[in-house]
């Protein structure tokens, strides 16, 4: 079993999406999305940007994989596609993707333009990797997020940097012990909104590397 950490930089709600009953990955980090298999943990850690370095955004344990059509077309998952017009939680659905006559499409959501046009750049990023993860076993904390003891960092070399580092789950033991003990009451629970879910309404484009009212 493998253990993925990285830095959350921006926290919406959006990915991971952990609304509805389950958590799901479904944008961004293409290469995590590839590697993690059934069993694995994605752990995200807070960052300089949001002010919460060192400590835990959320942390799901991959249950599940689908290509973007089959989450799509799946109707467990009917309410992640966004809603632009709808409550904040409904505005950052992560349903976004599936493909028409062998072409990518993109619903309006946090991912396109201003406008609601498609981001041919958040397409690429995003569908380079065509794969979703999903967890029905899962942790989001949001802007509750708990420290995590430094000293369980430090055993496993933990930095905040970018990118992502992949362990396995022997090399991580405390980690997941503290995560599976202290914390099992929040199982399965959005414990608090997102840290910029008060910004539900904006876009983020990967080629500005910005936040787009």
């Amino acid at each position: 079993m493998a253990v993925y950490i990285y830095v959350v930089a921006r926290d919406f709600g959006f990915a991971p999406n952990p609304f509805h009953g389950l958590c799901t990955l479904a944008t961004c980090k293409p290469v995590v999305r590839r590697m993690a298999q059934e069993g694995d943990w994605v752990i995200g850690m807070g960052g300089t940007k949001l002010g919460a370095v060192g400590r835990c955004i959320f942390a799901m344990q991959v249950t599940e994989a689908l290509s973007f059509d089959d989450y799509w077309a799946d109707p467990r998952f009917k309410d992640k596609r966004p809603v632009r017009n709808g409550s904040r939680t409904m505005m950052l659905g992560d349903n976004i993707y599936h493909q028409h006559n062998g072409s990518w499409q993109q619903l309006d959501s946090h991912h396109s333009r201003p406008n609601g046009s498609p981001d041919i750049y958040n397409i690429k990023t995003d569908t380079g990797t065509d794969r979703v993860l999903i967890s029905d076993r899962f942790f989001y904390f949001g802007k509750e997020a708990p420290e995590v003891p430094k000293e369980v960092l430090e055993n496993i070399g933990y930095k905040n940097s970018r990118g992502h580092r992949v362990y396995m789950d022997d090399q991580c033991p405390d980690l997941l012990d503290w995560l599976n003990t202290t914390q099992s009451s929040n199982l399965n629970r959005v414990v608090n909104d997102p840290f910029q879910f008060h910004q539900s309404a904006s876009r983020y484009s990967v080629s500005d590397d910005k936040i787009l009212d």
